[in-house]
């Protein structure tokens, strides 16, 4: 028998880094104020790293949560693998000309589009898709907070997260 009921389990994970960054800020405030000399000092460092992963982990539990989705996506070694029921593929981040968010689908789908090959679809809620934060992180030139705040105003219509510089460079301007 459980003592902490499935669901909560899950919203206690779902910010794990937030929490454990707000007791850091909270440990390191406590030895910043109670001592003095070198400790001071390492529990104000404490501190900053405590805000550094709330933040971080805000983030990364605003993209989490969504569960129970078809298919398994897994990132290893810069290489995005998605193995779905019906469909799946693999794409090379370095490879990814562009990412979008299509909340028309259900459930919604990020969308990658490398050149030559055919668009890679991963439901936002497939198994793993937590790993993806991470990974479109480190596309060069992203914003994660619009990527977040596209994530959860849930429009009607495909929306372009990122575009890879050189693909942007390439479009004509309208004026």
């Amino acid at each position: 028998m459980a003592m902490i009921r499935a669901e909560a389990l899950a919203a206690l994970s779902r910010w794990r880094e937030a929490m454990a960054g707000l007791a850091l800020a909270a440990l390191g405030l406590w030895a910043a104020l109670a001592s003095f000399g070198l400790l001071a000092w390492l529990g104000w460092a404490a501190v900053a790293a405590g805000v550094a992963l709330v933040f971080a982990g805000v983030q990364r539990g605003r993209f989490r949560g969504r569960q129970g989705g078809p298919g398994l996506v897994e990132v290893v070694e810069g290489r995005i693998a998605y193995f779905g029921p019906l469909e799946g593929g693999t794409v090379a981040l370095s490879e990814i000309e562009e990412l979008r968010l299509d909340p028309s689908a259900r459930p919604p789908v990020w969308v990658l589009i490398q050149p030559e090959r055919p668009p890679l679809s991963i439901p936002v809620n497939a198994e793993g898709a937590d790993q993806l934060f991470d990974a479109f992180a480190s596309l060069p030139g992203l914003r994660t907070g619009h990527l977040l705040a596209e994530l959860e105003k849930g429009g009607r219509w495909p929306v372009v997260i990122w575009e890879h510089p050189s693909r942007r460079a390439q479009r004509p301007l309208l004026h």
